[in-house]
């Protein structure tokens, strides 16, 4: 009964089953036994789960008479077997009673180190099972000790966890004994056991403690859509009601700002704005960027990219400090946002408008006023004009249906003579089909490429980000844009990687079924021998 009692004690104190511990005893004594009269034995434990007492047996498996013996101790032949027990029959076990062993120093110390070696492997077991389930869970816990601002964190007694210093909010020192609140975003099943990492940081730390604070988001009656964070400076959280008599903002603001407050104060004191969602991204991107007024706002949908105008005097706050709250206005909508003030935006239309109107006028050919006509009613490309319906054409003030099928074929004769040109200029310069065809480029860009050496997808795809934007020009791409391409120029090195790994694996299938066809052949060789 001591056996069991010892059992229930580490099992309570480790929070681990208690048949784990007493399999690992089991373990144990058989490792002792083992010891005791020879390593090759079949020596197996059990111990009584009612009464705890102790029983050690001997197996030995009865084998053919004409099969090879393999361990003389643990095996024996069917004839010799049935000198033991007549009946015995080839596949059982004879069975010896063993005496009670006594533990020397050695054999007791051996049994101590198996023990604990399987409670630490259950311990670490139980642990991974209980919080894989967790990640995205905010967790209480205690500074155990800190090692080079890496804060090792005491999850309530029942597990470590790593607060790593770029993970905890910037100008917060932890000291030992701390208590912490964290989210767990990661847990990894490592050899020397689950490694759970935490962290102060993540946008989903924010959003869980507004759940924890804000009762309409816990019962979901408001959701939250979005959150963008500079970690201990500013946030910016967006915020929908399913219902309609709900104000979302209000609920997360609380009385005299009692919610958000117990949410900055967590924090360290980071300023949170909080944002109602619009499926309108127009708007969605004026409410973000308060308390900036905004003037005007112009969409490019392609490029997923927004000008956003604002008067002179709110340029500042606009853009934030070190461009803070442009910067996560632009995190939280998932839109490139470029700030200006009107002056600015005016000089850029007044430009835009000379140069396409100067496109036009060189292009097809045409006067001042035709080309002023043509941007004014938000033509920007010939390409535009081309695959725009004649009845359309002729809606335009003066645009009668002879002038609009003329600027049609004018238009189209000049794009005729400028893929004419590049593809001489491509064929001179070399480019290869590959990055010709190569999406998110126009073709005269690829012209750019090739004069900069950049013939090859192989070429293109060695570049970096920046690299591209230089030789194509400011402006011409966004960061993001020419990391994009970069990728897709990569794309089939990754598709030779897998095909050249599927290759290996069906020639290591077929190196296999070879190996097995000829080992088959030789068992019958040797059989008919």
């Amino acid at each position: 009964m001591e056996l069991l009692q010892v059992a229930d004690n580490v099992a309570r104190e480790k929070n681990i089953d208690r048949d784990i511990v007493l399999e690992a005893m089991e373990e144990a004594i058989q490792k002792a036994g083992r010891s005791k009269y020879g390593h090759d034995h079949d020596i197996r434990a059990k111990i009584d789960r009612k009464s705890g007492e102790i029983t050690m047996k001997r197996y030995r498996e009865v084998m053919a008479d004409d099969a090879e013996i393999e361990n003389e101790v643990a095996q024996l032949t069917q004839s010799q077997a049935k000198r033991i027990k007549p009946d015995a029959e080839v596949g059982e076990f004879l069975v010896d009673e063993l005496p009670p062993l006594d533990f020397g120093r050695i054999a007791a110390q051996t049994a101590k180190q198996v023990i604990m070696q399987k409670v630490r492997e259950a311990e670490r077991s139980r642990q991974y099972g209980e919080f894989k389930d967790k990640v995205g869970e905010i967790v209480n816990g205690v500074v155990k000790r800190v090692e080079y601002g890496n804060a090792t964190i005491d999850i309530q007694g029942r597990a470590e966890a790593l607060l790593r210093r770029d993970e905890s909010i910037p100008r917060e020192h932890l000291n030992t004994g701390d208590r912490v609140r964290a989210i767990i975003y990661e847990v990894r099943e490592e050899t020397r056991g689950p490694q759970i990492f935490l962290s102060r940081t993540h946008p989903e730390f924010m959003a869980k403690l507004f759940t924890q604070e804000v009762p309409e988001i816990y019962d979901g009656a408001i959701e939250i859509k979005g959150v963008a964070r500079d970690p201990g400076s500013r946030a910016k959280i967006t915020v929908a009601s399913a219902d309609g008599s709900i104000d979302p903002v209000g609920a997360c603001v609380g009385m005299r700002g009692s919610r958000v407050q117990a949410v900055v104060n967590e924090l360290g004191g980071e300023k949170i704005d909080i944002v109602p969602w619009s499926e309108d991204i127009a708007s969605f991107i004026v409410n973000a960027l308060q308390p900036a007024a905004v003037a005007k706002v112009i969409l490019d949908d392609d490029k997923k990219r927004m000008d956003v105008v604002v008067p002179e005097e709110q340029l500042s706050l606009a853009i934030g400090r070190r461009g803070q709250n442009v910067r996560l206005a632009s995190i939280l909508s998932g839109w490139d946002i470029d700030i200006m003030t009107e002056e600015e935006e005016s000089a850029r239309r007044a430009e835009e408008f000379k140069v396409r109107s100067e496109l036009f006028m060189t292009a097809m050919d045409v006067d001042e006023v035709i080309a002023h006509l043509l941007v004014a009613e938000g033509f920007s490309t010939i390409e535009e004009i081309v695959e725009t319906p004649v009845d359309e054409l002729t809606q335009i003030e003066g645009f009668e249906e002879e002038i609009a099928i003329e600027l049609q074929n004018r238009a189209a004769n000049w794009l005729e003579a400028q893929a004419k040109e590049l593809e001489e200029k491509r064929s001179s310069l070399g480019i290869a089909d590959d990055l010709m065809s190569l999406e998110g480029l126009l073709p005269a860009q690829i012209i750019k490429l090739g004069e900069n050496e950049v013939k090859t997808r192989d070429d293109l795809a060695d570049l970096a980000a920046d690299e591209l934007i230089e030789m194509l020009g400011e402006g011409s791409l966004t960061f993001k844009q020419a990391n994009e391409v970069i990728m897709a120029a990569r794309a089939h090195w990754f598709e030779e990687e897998d095909a050249k790994a599927a290759e290996a694996e069906a020639e290591a299938e077929v190196a296999a079924a070879d190996a097995g066809e000829a080992e088959s052949a030789e068992e019958k060789d040797a059989s008919a021998a």
